[in-house]
């Protein structure tokens, strides 16, 4: 299935190439701070056709995760996920006609991926101190 999506003021748009099964929310900070409801997806599903441009970047903690935002309407519109570096997480609200409660919503840990290796999990890959 191919959705579209767009930010609030449309400048960035996308399209997203994938049979959606499951939604997300996650406990961390930022997450927690911008509600988040995301679809897992692989980088090869979502294609960026406008706006790249006027996207802008946000990185925290490791930043190894990329969390992209419109610069013009500040709207969170994917990330590129630091538990699994070749997937995205995409805001489902950016989705045209995408139904939110079709799917189950599965609460996801974020707050407790650690920037030290100290308790880390090892399904959570990716590098495990600060990164320059």
């Amino acid at each position: 299935m191919i959705w579209s999506g767009s930010c609030h003021c449309g400048v960035v748009r996308f399209e997203v190439n994938a049979e959606l099964d499951e939604l997300t929310t996650c406990d961390c900070s930022l997450c927690v701070k911008k509600n988040a409801v995301m679809a897992k997806v692989h980088e090869s599903a979502l294609t960026v056709l406008a706006g790249e441009d006027a996207l802008s970047l946000y990185q925290w903690n490791t930043r190894r995760a990329k969390h992209y935002f419109c610069s013009r309407c500040g709207i969170y519109t994917f990330h590129r996920k630091r538990s699994a570096p070749d997937h995205y997480g995409v805001n489902v609200f950016c989705l045209e006609g995408f139904d939110v409660a079709s799917l189950p919503i599965r609460a996801t840990e974020g707050v407790g991926m650690s920037v030290a290796p100290q308790g880390a999990r090892p399904q959570w890959p990716g590098p495990r101190g600060r990164e320059a």
